[in-house]
């Protein structure tokens, strides 16, 4: 009986000591398992800070070569301004100087043989006069202009001004092709104007207008993450999401509507968010 009775407590003992032993078996998988989760999160927030740093480098290179371009130019358009400013000084001295002699000349006695001199000269001043309005105007078109687009300041050249103007021309008669190719046409053409982001927003739309919604998702994202501030900003990323929609990417469609409430949530663009995402399903 009593041999029993100790066989029964040691079965009982052993089988408490395994049950420890599992419980604490299993507190160290889990332990190993929250490890391994750590180490995976840090390796991708390692990744994502990589990526970061990466893409920060390289729109780093883009501005800094934009401001060389920009330097560049402005540089060139204060070379042509001053030697343009040279000759008209030049000619403004010359035809003061010849003005001075027609006035001592029609001082003169009015004989016959004064006159023809007096009207020589006249006609030998109407050639410098006409150059110096050419000039002048040649100047007047040189001067750089203060604009203002979409709440924005800066100087542009004249000719950069008309060519924002007709670049984004098409846009209103509804030609998306050609409003597509003159604004990337001016795109190459002045890679450090003022207009870019603005730019950058009806290309977008010329590039939707056309039903490439993948360009245009490019587009936008390319002006939401140069210029997040920019006053088109929330509009652009409406626009992503309805190319999202229009591709059949409807949960991509819904993160992008989420990121447009978090992002501006008191544009009008998120009011139209808002109702965009009870549509979808």
């Amino acid at each position: 009986m009593r041999a029993a009775l100790a066989w029964g407590a040691r079965a009982a003992a052993a089988t408490l000591a395994l049950a420890v032993a599992s419980a604490a078996q299993a507190g160290i998988f889990d332990d190993d398992e929250a490890r391994r989760a750590i180490v995976d999160l840090r390796a991708k927030v390692e990744q994502l800070q990589q990526q970061n740093q990466k893409e920060t480098q390289a729109r780093q290179a883009e501005i800094a070569e934009a401001i060389v371009v920009l330097k560049r130019s402005l540089l060139d358009l204060n070379t042509q301004i001053e030697l343009v400013r040279a000759d008209v000084a030049k000619l403004r001295g010359s035809d003061e100087l010849r003005a001075r002699d027609l006035g001592d000349l029609q001082r003169k006695p009015k004989d016959a043989a004064a006159a023809p001199d007096a009207t020589a000269l006249e006609e030998r001043l109407k050639p410098t006069e006409e150059r110096l309005k050419q000039l002048e105007e040649r100047l007047k078109r040189l001067e750089p202009l203060k604009v203002s687009v979409d709440g924005q300041q800066f100087l542009v050249g004249p000719d950069e001004k008309k060519g924002y103007e007709d670049a984004i021309a098409p846009i209103r008669t509804g030609d998306f092709a050609a409003a597509a190719a003159a604004l990337s046409a001016f795109q190459r053409r002045y890679p450090a104007s003022g207009y870019n982001d603005s730019v950058m927003y009806w290309l977008g739309n010329a590039q939707y207008g056309k039903r490439d919604y993948k360009d245009a998702i490019s587009t936008f994202r390319a002006l939401i993450n140069g210029s997040p501030q920019h006053p088109r900003a929330s509009e652009a990323m409406l626009a992503i999401a309805n190319c999202q929609i229009e591709l059949k990417e409807t949960k991509a469609a819904r993160r992008t509507l989420d990121e447009l409430l978090k992002a501006y949530p008191q544009s009008e663009a998120a009011a139209a968010g808002r109702q965009r995402v009870a549509t979808l399903k």
